[in-house]
């Protein structure tokens, strides 16, 4: 059984994430960090959403690392960004974030980072998943008597993060006189996320922000800003702010209640920081799901469009690797790196105010800045993974498509047998008949 994914180890509670593998899992982390970080702290810094199964869970992590001698710091609903940024000032060997996202409250999820607040990479994903499975090694580090570690909830770590986020905003600007409606999805920010708005001086709005363990995420949040968007038309508000399950995207609704594009709200927030002189190496990171669109728009005004695979902690590798401080997923992904360790919806909120304050215009003309490309994707149920330099003909069809000005990506499903197909271009017409062509082609080589 493999246990890590994309992001961390996420699954249904009770079922696939127990509490035996909460405690397991646990124990596997506690003896990877105690052999790098021996002269370190032995603590680890622990937070959680809002879900019902985070009660179990939290306890099977406490008993997991107190068992090979690490101290727990609990400090309850907090968004994953906080627990990035605590673990390091709070210098804690690792932090823990217990969370499924933005999946339904059914599933939980256990986000590990490392003493500096950074996500682990597959490597040590990797190493952590060994250890977990070797059951000699997990009894054999387990420690007794005055060895055994210690839990304290410690409840006034809020104010610490709340400090942070607002020092990312600029002095010289103020929110007063901006009517926001922030949906916090009944999720990890609820307490967060109002506190800051209000203490910058925002006429605020606030939905979904009184979680019962079952409503997080449910037809709330970033994956349902269209409530949102009704409630700001009828506020006559200025701007909506829908944050996730955890707080760490952002989806952006203007005044006339429309969904900002994640592309365009990246390519807006790239310009303007390269602007304001505060985009490095003039770069930015995106996945390679982002719209054509959006590079061509980039290189317009002199900034070069990096690609990742999906994933933030991808775009944040290549962000680290060639030292830039913005990228995002189309998802509301946005990584300041000025400000934060990892997606921060309420960090990234703050700058797409700052943007639209100093544009003096609406929300609806500065997050428009550029038309998308018609973009198309398709998923075939497949027979066999055949790598795809062996699929004969594929690369000739493929270097026809690019030469009509197309944009292919090609991949399979990691745990599924499908394959999946995207092409865009600006012709939508030539789009589809060409997706037509390269479905029928796929389907006479894997099925």
């Amino acid at each position: 059984m493999k246990l890590f994914g994309t992001d961390g180890v996420r699954g249904e509670a009770g079922s696939f994430l127990t509490a035996i593998t909460a405690l397991k899992l646990a124990q596997a982390a506690g003896i990877y960090f105690n052999k790098i970080s021996k002269k370190r702290t032995k603590r680890v810094l622990l937070g959680k959403d809002t879900r019902r199964s985070g009660y179990m869970i939290e306890n099977a992590l406490v008993s997991g690392f107190t068992s090979v001698g690490y101290d727990v710091i609990q400090i309850g609903p907090m968004p994953t960004p906080a627990i990035a940024y605590l673990t390091e000032s709070m210098r804690c060997d690792a932090g823990i974030m217990l969370s499924a996202s933005h999946n339904p409250f059914e599933d939980n999820g256990i986000k590990f980072f490392n003493c500096n607040g950074d996500k682990l990479n597959s490597d040590i994903e990797k190493q952590i998943e060994d250890i977990y499975f070797n059951e000699e090694l997990l009894n054999s580090a387990q420690v007794t008597n005055k060895n055994i570690g210690k839990a304290k909830r410690i409840d006034d770590v809020i104010g610490r993060y709340i400090v942070s986020i607002k020092t990312s905003f600029p002095k010289e600007l103020s929110l007063a006189g901006i009517r926001i409606v922030l949906d916090c999805a009944n999720g990890a920010a609820y307490k967060v996320a109002p506190t800051i708005l209000e203490e910058l001086g925002a006429d605020l709005v606030t939905l979904n922000y009184q979680p019962d363990g079952f409503n997080i995420n449910d037809n709330c949040g970033a994956l349902h800003p269209k409530e949102l968007g009704k409630k700001v038309i009828a506020s006559r508000a200025d701007i909506g702010i829908a944050l996730d399950g955890d707080a760490d995207r952002v989806v952006i609704v203007d005044e006339k209640g429309e969904v900002v594009d994640g592309d365009k709200l990246i390519g807006a927030m790239a310009v303007y920081l390269a602007n304001e002189n505060q985009l490095s190496n003039s770069s930015c990171v995106a996945t390679v799901m982002s719209n054509k669109a959006l590079e061509d728009y980039l290189n317009q005004h002199n900034i070069q469009l990096l690609r990742s695979d999906v994933g933030d902690k991808n775009v944040l590798q290549i962000m680290k690797d060639k030292d830039i401080n913005f990228g995002g997923e189309q998802s509301g992904h946005l990584i300041f790196g000025d400000y934060s360790k990892t997606g921060d919806g309420i960090a990234s909120a703050l700058q797409v105010l700052a943007m639209i304050i100093k544009s003096g215009k609406k929300a609806s003309q500065v997050l428009n800045p550029f038309e998308l490309y018609s973009q198309i994707l398709t998923n075939i149920v497949i027979q066999d993974k055949i790598p795809l330099e062996d699929i004969s003909g594929l690369q000739e069809l493929l270097d026809q498509l690019r030469t009509l000005g197309l944009r292919d990506l090609i991949r399979y499903s990691g745990t599924e047998k499908k394959i999946r197909l995207l092409l865009e271009g600006k012709d939508q017409k030539l789009v589809q008949q060409s997706m037509d062509k390269l479905s029928k082609f796929i389907k006479s080589k894997l099925c």
